[in-house]
């Protein structure tokens, strides 16, 4: 809303909102698939609330908030052509609908408060409750961290684990998809990715775990001007665990472009002796665009390429060039998502360095290998 609402007649004003909402829908049929769209409902003034299908294993939270931002942006550029003197802004939040102890209805109408919470910051509101709960989480390192195996596909052997974070166990953040998203829109996405790194390390030296580790990086983190500082902090109380058994592995779809930090960190990174690996490449054009810019140690091939990849020969075509753009960057392949033995042995086929899913193992506690 703005001045010029405040001057527009009941007759105007409810023309106007017919024609936002209009906008939306015209935009959301534009900008998601059909098939992601379960419905786009108006709950008592509230503002629009849009529900859509998201698979855990094929969506990040960069994904989301571009897909919103696009949205925002479509529709405030269509309401600019049409109404010239205005300006409009919206504001925008997202929760995942989880049922754990209650009933959908309950779950979704949880969700959509904290969504819209999230959205308008209110004072007072679940925002702040939001944003407690997470500090007390970073300030009680109350997080859980599992350990993924990654395999030799030829020789079937433990390489490197990947750790798992999970939320206080039994609540709605338990949820990594969750538990990350808070924070991220809380702004404590940095402060809780100190966290993982710091209790990551912690394990390490509990189980006195030889593997090599690779721990999860969102590209917001590590192109924080404070991160090579704060890891230094954290590390100089773990002298005894090499920079080389560990690898960071940059997570989510974000752009790189305007994070001026980023490849400086990603370079004294190497510098201090730890490894780079890409994740979810061939979920998206930026995780490529990265490749050419890092030229990381590993690449992780997204579960979208992996799956049924026995039952489709373009995926395999496309398993193929991504593993000679992995060559040409003096790369090692990792194969991710694995369920089952026919897609395992597209991997052996196509001589896949290294691969993870629940075929091979599930996630664990960390133990001493």
């Amino acid at each position: 809303t703005n001045k010029i609402t405040d001057q527009l007649n009941l007759s105007q004003y409810t023309q106007l909102i017919k024609q936002i909402k209009k906008a939306f829908r015209k935009t959301i049929e534009s900008q998601i698939a059909k098939l992601d769209v379960i419905t786009l409902e108006d709950f008592y003034g509230d503002g629009l609330t849009l529900f859509m299908k998201v698979d855990n294993a094929n969506h990040c939270l960069s994904e989301i908030n571009m897909i919103m931002a696009k949205i925002i942006y479509s529709v405030e550029a269509i309401l600019r052509q049409q109404y010239p003197i205005l300006q409009p802004e919206f504001e925008s939040g997202y929760m995942f609908v989880e049922k754990k102890n209650y009933s959908i209805m309950h779950s979704i109408e949880s969700a959509r408060r904290q969504a819209i919470a999230m959205a308008e910051k209110r004072i007072k509101s679940e925002w702040n409750d939001m944003v407690h709960t997470i500090k007390k989480i970073i300030f009680k390192k109350d997080i859980k961290l599992l350990a993924q195996p990654i395999i030799d596909v030829a020789t079937k052997e433990v390489k490197a684990v990947e750790m798992l974070t999970r939320g206080p166990e039994g609540t709605v953040l338990e949820s990594p998809l969750q538990l990350f998203s808070v924070a991220r829109q809380t702004g404590l996405l940095y402060e809780l990715e100190l966290l993982v790194i710091e209790k990551v390390l912690e394990q390490i030296k509990t189980t006195r775990c030889r593997q090599n580790i690779f721990v999860n990086c969102t590209p917001l983190t590590l192109s924080n001007i404070r991160f090579i500082g704060d890891l230094k902090i954290i590390i100089e109380k773990y002298k005894n665990i090499s920079p080389l058994q560990i690898t960071f592995e940059v997570t989510e779809n974000d752009s790189i472009e305007g994070l001026k930090n980023f490849i400086y960190n990603i370079k004294m990174l190497r510098l201090m002796g730890y490894k780079i690996a890409m994740d979810d490449t061939g979920a998206g054009y930026s995780s490529l665009s990265i490749i050419s810019e890092i030229m990381p140690d590993i690449i992780k091939i997204d579960r979208s390429v992996i799956q049924n990849i026995d039952k489709n020969s373009v995926k395999e075509s496309m398993l193929q060039g991504l593993m000679l753009i992995a060559r040409e960057a003096g790369s090692i392949v990792v194969a991710e998502g694995i369920e089952n033995e026919a897609e395992a042995s597209i991997l052996k086929r196509n001589n896949v360095d290294l691969a993870q899913g629940f075929f091979y193992a599930r996630p664990a506690a960390l133990v001493r290998m």
